[in-house]
């Protein structure tokens, strides 16, 4: 159905015939849809607020989960949403055309958190510490106001990848974003449908594609931020050892508690020789209960 140049979301519309960009296509929202089922992200009936900045990410999020909805296979409604936070030169027009274009529903938000961030921020430090808890918590009132369950989030893969080594590296901890979070308060879900996707294929993707683009203007052009940094160390292993990305990134799949050092999480102090091995598995250690 995939190939049928006629069989076709709005959001597709002029979409290349070739056939790698079919491939592509075919990919992302096979790897969406896995992503979706695998961490049990639906709840027929509910209603989920899309979130939409106008980059690649983004745009490429909005079109998957239209494909997957309108094949029947997202039984959620959806409402794109744009909070735009008031920063100088922003292209405010072009998302609520392209969404009227799209025919997609949306609500567009203004909220100036630029002027906020801008004035609490000591000057040479980043900003997208502020600016991202600014954000979120407008998007989780805008949620409830709304009658969303979920706020939906654009990252992919290598954001993923990415948060998990700053963590590492700056954070002393073994953290990353999850595919799906419930929030502090309990009534709203946070999900990231694009967690099995490349950042190189949602480029590819958008660029393809033809979205209307929008940079972001106030961390992208910042220097030192810490995530650049270690995009290019990943970049750096990448091209030494191609699918290196793919490798680290089934790590965070595949975590051995008894392997590491966290006593939260694995009872070093209650191994004892001679232990049964848990659920017949020789190599099963004790568990914290």
């Amino acid at each position: 159905m995939l190939d049928d140049a006629k069989d076709i979301h709005p959001l597709f519309a002029g979409a290349p015939s070739g056939t790698e960009f079919k491939k592509l296509r075919k990919r992302i929202v096979r790897q969406a849809r896995e992503a979706i089922e695998q961490f049990g992200m639906i709840e027929k009936g509910a209603r989920w607020l899309v979130c939409l900045s106008g980059g690649k990410d983004s745009y490429t999020l909005l079109a998957v989960l239209h494909e997957l909805k309108w094949r029947g296979l997202l039984p959620v409604d959806l409402l794109a949403c744009n909070l735009d936070q008031g920063q100088p030169g922003f292209p405010a027009t072009v998302l609520p055309e392209f969404l009227e274009k799209m025919g997609v529903p949306h609500r567009i938000e203004y909220q100036d958190t630029y002027s906020v961030v801008v004035d609490k921020v000591p000057q040479g430090r980043t900003y997208c510490a502020l600016c991202s808890r600014l954000r979120r918590g407008h998007l989780y009132r805008i949620a409830r106001e709304e009658g969303c369950s979920a706020v939906v989030l654009g990252h992919h893969r290598d954001d993923i990848l990415e948060t998990f080594f700053m963590n590492l590296f700056h954070g002393g901890r073994l953290a990353t974003m999850p595919p799906k979070l419930l929030n502090e308060e309990g009534d709203v879900f946070v999900y990231r449908p694009l967690s099995f996707v490349a950042e190189a294929d949602c480029e590819k993707f958008a660029n393809s594609m033809g979205y209307p683009i929008i940079p972001c203007d106030l961390c992208g052009s910042q220097d030192g931020l810490q995530r650049q940094q270690v995009k290019r160390i990943l970049d750096g292993w990448e091209a030494n050892s191609p699918g290196r990305r793919q490798v680290m990134f089934r790590a965070l799949m595949n975590a051995r508690p008894s392997h590491l050092l966290d006593p939260g999480l694995f009872d070093f102090a209650g191994l004892t020789r001679g232990a049964p091995p848990e659920d017949g598995n020789p190599d099963a250690l004790p568990r914290l209960r």
